[in-house]
């Protein structure tokens, strides 16, 4: 018996449908790629912006070097790697040497804005900070020390325990011309830079607005390294000095 005219008739819609669905999988995916390429690059960009952002707040951020005040442990135009993780979890201690906002005009001298770019540069953490409002010193005293230059051999002490600065003092150069002795408040530095004779440090602002002392809460962070120019590469530790039994509270 031959077959029945609606039972060959069934299938042929189907196969329409099936021609119509695969030309329209076809034009999708003409215009999938490049759509899908622009999204994943977008993404990418997004989130490599966002993770170098909350690099440069929680965990470090990088800084020019901007004087001889420090030199020779660190000298201008050095890049420096200012950590921020060692003080979430420990306080400032002596020896560091700190990256920290200008507490009470110290630079006295008019700061040139950065330009659009570079601002965009430097808080994303694609550019280091130029130093601008920022000082880089080590701290000699934190709170509660009492600091004094100089006992009878020309050395500072700090809590009566004399500091050995042989190992980051340019040689031959005293620990300070400035006499002083000064006790430390709570919250917080004393800090002086390494190259004493050229450095405006805590010394040379005692009778101003803060008495020469740092507020902690100033401290963007510990510089740890130095990382640019290559012939200059290092890692920034505290001396020996300070690690004495009798300074450790």
């Amino acid at each position: 018996m031959a077959p029945s005219t609606a039972t060959r008739a069934r299938p042929r819609p189907v196969a329409r449908r099936a021609r119509r669905s695969k030309g329209r999988h076809r034009r999708l995916k003409q215009r999938n790629p490049l759509l899908s390429l622009l999204i994943e690059m977008s993404t990418v960009t997004v989130l490599a912006l966002v993770i170098t952002v909350v690099l440069r707040l929680f965990v470090a951020e990088a800084f020019y070097v901007p004087s001889e005040s420090m030199y020779d442990t660190l000298t201008t135009n050095d890049r420096i790697l200012a950590e921020k993780i060692s003080y979430m979890h420990r306080d400032v201690d002596r020896g560091d040497i700190i990256v920290f906002k200008d507490p009470a005009n110290w630079l006295n001298e008019a700061q040139t804005e950065p330009g659009p770019f570079r601002r965009v540069g430097e808080f994303v953490g694609i550019l280091p900070r130029s130093g601008e409002g920022h000082l880089v010193k080590r701290v000699i005293g934190i709170g509660g020390d009492k600091v004094i230059c100089c006992d009878r051999s020309g050395r500072i002490t700090v809590n009566s325990i004399p500091l050995d600065e042989r190992e980051y003092l340019l040689k031959d150069a005293k620990p300070s011309e400035l006499p002083f002795s000064v006790v430390v408040p709570p919250g917080h530095l004393w800090v002086m830079g390494d190259n004493r004779a050229e450095s405006a440090d805590s010394r040379a602002h005692m009778g101003g607005p803060g008495g020469g002392f740092v507020p902690v809460e100033n401290v963007v962070g510990r510089a740890c390294c130095v990382i640019w120019p290559s012939d200059r590469m290092t890692m920034l530790r505290p001396p020996e000095t300070f690690k004495k039994p009798g300074l450790k509270k």
